[in-house]
């Protein structure tokens, strides 16, 4: 476990010396979808950033939920009049409050738009999960989403 912890870490510090910034500040909102909640978003460097959410999770057994996942934009492959469009992937985890608490590692995709004049983002993602706890298994989250980003 401890060698995919330190692959991780490697792939976003080599990451995030490549790209350039296309976001900033810090965004709050809303999730709706599996999970259905809170969601937060917190620009770093280098089109990258932090993503989250408190939520509650409707599949299966309905639980409380949170994920954090870190983000890599990519900004030029869609281009729009105003704004950015940027396709976004990155890593994360997930935590599902039942019992037993279910454990598993997201792989999150998306586009969010992101208004010239508004500080304001929609976003569209899937999430496809590992499940690593209680047991191996495979799982998909989807969600569309709003965010008003504070500067």
């Amino acid at each position: 476990m401890k060698k995919i912890l330190y692959l991780i870490l490697f792939f976003v510090i080599i990451t995030s010396m490549t790209l350039s910034a296309q976001g900033n500040g810090l965004g709050l909102g809303v999730i709706v979808g599996e999970p259905t909640g809170l969601s937060g978003k917190l620009w770093t460097a280098g089109g990258q950033a932090f993503d989250a959410a408190a939520a509650w999770s409707f599949v299966d057994n309905s639980a409380f939920y949170v994920h954090v996942n870190y983000l890599f934009h990519f900004a030029d492959l869609i281009s729009v009049k105003k704004g950015e469009l940027p396709f976004y992937a990155g890593i994360g985890g997930k935590v599902k409050f039942v019992d037993p608490i279910v454990l598993g590692i997201r792989f999150p995709f998306g586009l969010e738009y992101l208004f010239a004049k508004v500080p304001l983002g929609i976003f569209l993602e899937i999430a496809p999960c590992l499940v690593l706890y209680p047991a191996s298994d495979f799982d998909i989250g989807a969600g569309l989403g709003a965010r008003y980003y504070i500067k």
